[in-house]
């Protein structure tokens, strides 16, 4: 069973290098870097804070994109060019498909996450940036499940593509909405705004805080700390495995 899942998990590494996401992560890298120096010289004050704030936003933002896409493009074509099929056809429980998709994706995630890291060395320290690049790469993995799930269930890019993306936003927005909806400037009393908090409020039980992972006053206040990752990975682990769960029961129920 390890095996095929970890000739998978590497033919999926490969496809990646094939498509060249190595050289368009490159290529990211490099326009975010040169757009910080250019947010460097146009700052008047803390300079420093302020190329370190922006690569580090920006970056975040773009690689959460860039590995959705990588992965619902991928199952996208193992779909559209027939290649499950022939892959399922081998005598493969899908489970095991969806397995070693899911670890070769993680280790691209993990991968993509430490190349763009490594500009943030000089800017914040080892230290800072080795534990945001370790929060990323949390990050990233819940995205691949969740990209997986839903390239499964949409079996199309874009529908899938636009899910993942309003998912990730109202994570990283949920925090500030509870707050929004906890402290209104008027009508508190009234029933819509209460339906609404609570509307709110069930479904921050669903959606993870994101803008309490990876955050940017990790490196720019010198405020990180390695404690802050237990927390961040238990809660990942746990939402891969239901997003895992949740793709394997799709898979099979699809017909082929």
């Amino acid at each position: 069973m390890s095996n095929r899942i970890a000739t998978i998990g590497r033919y999926t590494v490969l496809e990646a290098l094939r498509t060249r996401l190595p050289l368009l992560t490159l290529v990211l890298i490099a326009i975010l870097i040169g757009a910080s120096f250019f947010v460097r010289e146009i700052a008047i004050t803390d300079s420093s804070r302020f190329q370190t704030a922006f690569y580090a936003a920006a970056v975040r933002f773009a690689t959460a994109f860039l590995v959705a896409l990588q992965v619902i493009g991928s199952v996208s074509r193992d779909f559209q060019d027939k290649g499950l099929d022939v892959t399922l056809a081998l005598d493969l429980p899908r489970s095991h498909y969806l397995f070693g998709k899911l670890a070769g994706f993680v280790v691209i995630a993990a991968a993509v996450a430490l190349a763009v890291g490594l500009p943030l060395v000089p800017l914040a320290g080892w230290e800072g940036a080795a534990i945001w690049s370790a929060s990323l790469a949390f990050e990233l993995a819940l995205l691949v499940a969740l990209s997986l799930f839903c390239a499964i269930t949409f079996a199309s890019l874009m529908p899938a593509t636009s899910f993942v993306m309003a998912f990730y936003l109202l994570a990283r927005a949920i925090t500030a909405i509870r707050l929004i909806g906890a402290n209104p400037i008027a009508g508190a009393d009234a029933p819509s705004h209460q339906v609404m908090q609570q509307l709110v409020e069930a479904l921050a039980l669903v959606v993870p805080p994101l803008d309490q992972w990876t955050r940017t006053e990790w490196l720019v206040d010198a405020g990180a700390s390695w404690g802050a990752l237990p927390g961040v990975a238990a809660h990942s682990a746990l939402l891969v495995v239901i997003l895992t769960a949740a793709a394997v029961f799709d898979l099979h129920r699809r017909n082929f």
